[in-house]
C-alpha cells in the first residue's frame, strides 16, 4: 500500500512554501494540458463518427441511441467543452441544440433520473456558463415533458417517460410498483434552477414536493430503503436494502446539495443530512483486515453486506464539503468527524485503483478480512470509466489544498489513458485484470470523469464549492439559486 499515513484520515501534509507550492501547480496545470488533449480525442471520435447520436461505441465507431436520441453524449459534454475552453466545439454544439435536437422525436420510454441528470442538467449547466438562452428553451421544453412523471397519486414520480406529446409515465417494469430512492431524490436541483430561470415555479414545487413527501415517511437513523413504493396515495418503504452506492447514492448526495443551493437556510434538508451521515458513520462504516481500510457495506434486511460499490466512491469527497460547510463550524466534533471518514473513504477509494496491475477499479469490491482486504467483485469486475472517485479528489484538493489528490488523480487518468484508449475515443473494459475492452462509452466519461479530472489539476476556473456554486450529480455546475438572474 502506498502513502499509508493518509490510511486513518488524520495526517496533516507539510507546509509547503511558496516556492514549492508555486512548482506543483506548474506541474499540476501542464498535466490538466494533458487531460483536455484526452477530451479533445474522445470529443473528435464522437463528432466525426455519431454526432447528434447518444453514444459512440468506440471499438466498431458504431453508435447507440439508447436514450431515445437525444443526443445525449453531446448534450452531456457541453459544460466539459465550456470549461476546458474548447469554445468551438461548444457552439458547433449549440448549434445542434438548437437545429437539430427535437425531444417530441425521442422513441420509447426514458429514464426520467437519467434524462434528467444529463441532459437537462447538461443544458442548465450550460446556460448558466454561457448564457445562451437556445439552452434556456431547451431545458423548458424538456422539462414540460418530464413533469408528467410527477403526476402519481402519491406525488412519487414514474421512473420512466414518453417524450413525445401525447406519451405516458409508468415506473420501470422491474419494480412497477416502486420508484428508486436515489431517483426521486435526485431531481430537484435540476427542477429548481429551472424554475429560477423560467419562472415556471412548478418545476420547483412539483420536485420538493416529492422529496417532502418521502422525508417524511421517517426512519430511526437517517437512512432509507432502496425502493419507495409510489402507486398508492401514502408512499412507503417497498424493501428493506440500504445502499449508499448503486440505486441509493444520490439520493444522500442531493440532501446537502440542496441545503447549499438555497443558501443554506432550508435546515431540514441540511439535517436530513446529518443525521443520515451519523446513520452511515455509526451503522454501515467498517474497517477491513489486515490492512484497517475505511470502508462503507450495505445493509439487506438486517444483514450487513460487505461490499462497496464504485459509486459510493462520492461519499469520501461529499462528506467533506459537509464537514467544510457544517452549521457548527469546521472544528466542531461532529464536522471532524465527518472529514475524517470522507479523507479515510477517499484512501480506499484509491487503493480500489492501485490495489489492480491495471490501476483500474472494479465496479465493486467484496471486503473479506482476510490477507487481501477487498477482491473484485466476482459478478461485475468491469471499469465503465466512472467518475465518483476522480469526483471525491477534485472535492478533497479544492477543500484542503492537499497535493497528494492530485497525485492519486493524475495516477487514475494515466491508467485510462494506458489501458481504454482507443483510435476513435476511450473505451469500459470488461475486467481490470485481463484489460480486454468493451465496445462503450458511457456520456459520463466527458461529462464526469474527464472533467473532474481536469478541474484537479487546473486551478484557472470560478467554481467555488463553498461560496457559488453546486454540481450536479452528473458534474454539470450550477450556480447556487440566489445568485442566478
Amino acid at each position: 500500500f502506498r502513502y499509508p499515513e493518509y490510511r486513518d484520515g488524520n495526517y496533516q501534509p507539510p507546509q509547503w512554501t511558496d516556492t514549492e507550492r508555486e512548482e506543483l501547480d506548474q506541474l499540476a496545470l501542464a498535466r490538466s494540458v494533458i487531460v483536455k488533449k484526452a477530451m479533445e480525442h474522445a470529443w473528435s471520435g464522437y463528432e466525426k463518427w455519431c454526432w447528434g447520436k447518444d453514444e459512440l461505441r468506440p471499438l466498431s465507431n458504431k453508435c447507440n441511441d439508447n436514450y431515445g436520441g437525444m443526443g445525449t453524449t453531446l448534450i452531456d459534454s457541453l459544460s466539459t467543452l465550456w470549461i476546458m475552453g474548447m469554445k468551438n466545439e461548444f457552439y458547433k454544439a449549440r448549434d445542434w441544440v438548437g437545429d437539430g435536437l427535437n425531444f417530441y422525436n425521442v422513441e420509447g420510454g426514458v429514464s426520467v433520473f437519467e434524462t434528467t441528470i444529463r441532459v437537462l442538467g447538461g443544458l442548465l449547466s450550460a446556460y448558466d456558463l454561457s448564457g445562451d438562452r437556445v439552452f434556456k428553451w431547451a431545458a423548458d421544453d424538456l422539462g414540460q415533458r418530464l413533469m408528467k412523471a410527477f403526476k402519481t397519486k402519491s406525488i412519487i414520480p414514474y421512473g420512466q417517460v414518453e417524450l413525445d406529446d401525447e406519451g405516458a409515465a409508468y415506473n420501470t417494469a422491474w419494480h412497477s410498483n416502486a420508484a428508486v430512492l436515489s431517483e426521486v431524490g435526485t431531481l430537484q436541483v435540476e427542477f429548481r434552477y429551472l424554475a429560477k430561470i423560467t419562472g415556471r415555479m412548478e418545476y420547483a414545487t412539483d420536485a420538493m414536493r416529492a422529496l417532502d413527501a418521502l422525508l417524511k415517511i421517517g426512519t430511526q437513523d437517517g437512512l432509507y430503503p432502496t425502493l419507495i413504493q409510489n402507486i398508492q396515495v401514502r408512499p412507503s418503504f417497498a424493501n428493506d436494502e440500504i445502499s449508499i452506492g448503486a440505486m441509493g447514492d444520490s439520493f444522500y448526495e442531493y440532501l446537502l446539495k440542496l441545503w447549499l443551493q438555497g443558501g443554506k437556510e432550508e435546515t431540514k434538508y441540511r439535517r436530513a443530512y446529518d443525521r443520515a451521515m451519523k446513520g452511515i458513520m455509526d451503522k454501515l462504516i467498517h474497517i477491513s483486515r489486515p490492512n484497517y481500510l475505511t470502508y462503507v457495506a450495505e445493509l439487506k434486511y438486517g444483514k450487513i453486506i460487505h461490499k462497496m460499490d464504485h459509486l459510493a466512491c462520492f461519499l469520501g469527497g461529499n462528506l467533506a464539503l459537509g464537514a467544510y460547510t457544517h452549521p457548527e463550524g469546521l472544528e466542531s466534533s461532529e464536522a471532524q468527524r465527518q472529514l475524517k471518514t470522507g479523507k479515510q473513504l477517499a484512501y480506499t477509494c484509491y487503493q480500489m485503483y492501485s490495489r489492480f496491475d491495471s490501476g483500474l477499479s472494479p465496479e465493486y469490491v467484496d471486503f473479506r478480512n482476510g490477507k487481501n482486504d477487498f477482491e473484485k467483485g466476482r459478478d461485475a469486475p468491469y471499469y465503465l470509466l466512472r467518475p465518483e472517485v476522480s469526483e471525491t479528489m477534485f472535492i478533497l484538493y479544492h477543500l484542503t489544498k492537499d497535493p497528494v489528490y492530485r497525485e492519486w488523480g493524475w495516477e487514475i487518468f494515466q491508467a485510462i489513458e494506458e489501458q481504454t484508449k482507443t483510435d476513435s475515443a476511450y473505451a469500459a473494459i470488461k475486467d481490470v485484470d485481463t484489460m480486454e475492452k468493451e465496445d462503450r462509452m458511457e456520456s459520463f466519461f466527458m461529462a464526469e470523469t474527464l472533467k473532474y479530472l481536469y478541474l484537479l489539476q487546473n486551478d484557472n476556473h470560478t467554481i467555488d464549492l463553498l461560496n457559488t456554486h453546486v454540481f450536479n450529480t452528473e458534474a454539470h455546475p450550477l450556480k447556487i439559486l440566489s445568485l442566478v438572474t
